[in-house]
């Protein structure tokens, strides 16, 4: 009973923020203008000085985890391999693929990934799954715009991103790659500046999960929900599940292997709707991957805490 309310008070909190969005935009308390500049506010100012901030203080040489990256690069890999041969296999529309695809593997590292693993590691935990991002982001974008091109096989008329720019000018991967020179070099922030940017930092979660209720919309569930549902079930289930397979024999252990499977088990990012519709992806299956994988994030990650922690493996 006790592992159940820990669980519970890890897992929940979350998700009653993430309603209470749902509800101030139901009764108009804000509305789709103020979602739209809040998910951007956040991208772009309150989640990079986040990540910043709690790397930057952190002794690098003690958050930092080689095999955990590697480990954790891997799982989107295969990831990204095994959705994308079968959808290749089945012969799945070029558009369908690359949405089904993506949904699979590219989880929500920098709302919900963040949030779960500060609830369930504190600021440690905090710090570790911001140092991991840095590596991943990266990773994920790379493979994002693979699954969205590659069924299509180039053809003429294709909207192609400059990977470069794109993975150079992420304000997460500027933030994390800032935080870790910074940290490696044992650098001062000016307590001034420190006490500033700590008040700061504290809007970012809140902000992050109340712009993640405010979008809700069940006008996006009108893709193909069973095709959804098995986009969710791998990304909710089967990653978290390689990577426990892939950490353990890598050395990974405690906390550290925690936040691998809790990054991993991640619900699927809302850029991937976004990019689905930019790069001629099936939008409505994108959509409808997003939602159902949030909404059963909140019960796959009670389920995944009370199997690890109960074996003892977290």
């Amino acid at each position: 009973m006790q592992l159940f309310t820990e669980t519970i008070t890890i897992v929940f909190p979350i998700f009653l923020v993430i309603g209470l969005g749902t509800l101030l935009k139901q009764f108009r308390l804000f509305d789709e203008a103020f979602v739209q500049q809040t998910n951007r506010l956040v991208y772009v100012v309150f989640l990079p000085l986040l990540l910043f901030y709690k790397i930057g203080k952190a002794d690098f040489s003690s958050f930092f985890n080689g095999s955990l990256v590697i480990g954790s690069t891997l799982v989107i890999v295969i990831g990204f391999a095994l959705s994308y041969f079968y959808t290749g296999k089945r012969q799945y529309a070029a558009a369908i693929r690359g949405s089904f695809c993506q949904g699979a593997f590219r989880g929500n590292l920098a709302y919900i990934g963040l949030a779960i693993c500060l609830n369930a590691y504190g600021e440690e935990g905090l710090t570790k799954a911001g140092i991991l991002m840095g590596f991943l982001v990266p990773v994920l974008n790379l493979f994002a715009i693979l699954a969205l091109l590659l069924p299509h096989h180039g053809r003429d008329g294709e909207k192609t991103p400059n990977l470069v720019a794109q993975t150079i000018l992420n304000p997460l991967i500027i933030a994390s790659f800032l935080g870790i020179i910074w940290s490696f070099w044992s650098l001062p922030i000016p307590l001034i500046i420190d006490r500033s940017i700590n008040i700061t930092t504290g809007l970012a979660l809140p902000l992050a999960l109340l712009a993640i209720g405010g979008g809700f919309s069940l006008e996006r569930l009108k893709g193909d929900l069973k095709l959804a549902g098995l986009a969710s079930t791998i990304k909710l289930v089967l990653l978290p599940v390689l990577a426990l397979v892939l950490l353990v024999p890598l050395g990974v252990s405690g906390s550290d292997l925690g936040i691998g499977i809790l990054i991993a088990g991640t619900p699927a990012a809302t850029a991937t709707y976004i990019m689905a519709q930019q790069m001629k992806g099936d939008a409505d299956l994108a959509g409808s991957i997003v939602m159902l994988s949030t909404l059963a994030s909140a019960f796959s990650y009670t389920i995944l805490l009370l199997i690890f922690k109960g074996t003892g493996l977290l």
